[in-house]
């Protein structure tokens, strides 16, 4: 990757601008895109272990911290 560093004074120019990343480097850009995502979004998990009654319930908690999550991520 080249040390080059761009300004951009909106996110349409930002989107507009062209890609300075080599086709060839297109595995590792995708990487630190999803290190970049996960920094920014993290998914939060509750500390400690849950014992439940039944898979139902389980399934129940998932879904609720799954729910926080993308709430969370929202703007």
């Amino acid at each position: 990757m080249s040390g080059r560093v761009q300004k951009f004074r909106s996110v349409g120019e930002m989107a507009e601008a062209p890609i300075l990343v080599p086709p060839e480097d297109g595995f590792e850009r995708f990487a630190r895109h999803c290190a970049r995502y996960f920094a920014l979004a993290p998914k939060i998990y509750p500390r400690g272990v849950f014992r439940f009654r039944s898979l139902e319930e389980a399934q129940t908690a998932r879904a609720a911290i799954s729910r926080d999550n993308a709430r969370r991520s929202r703007p």
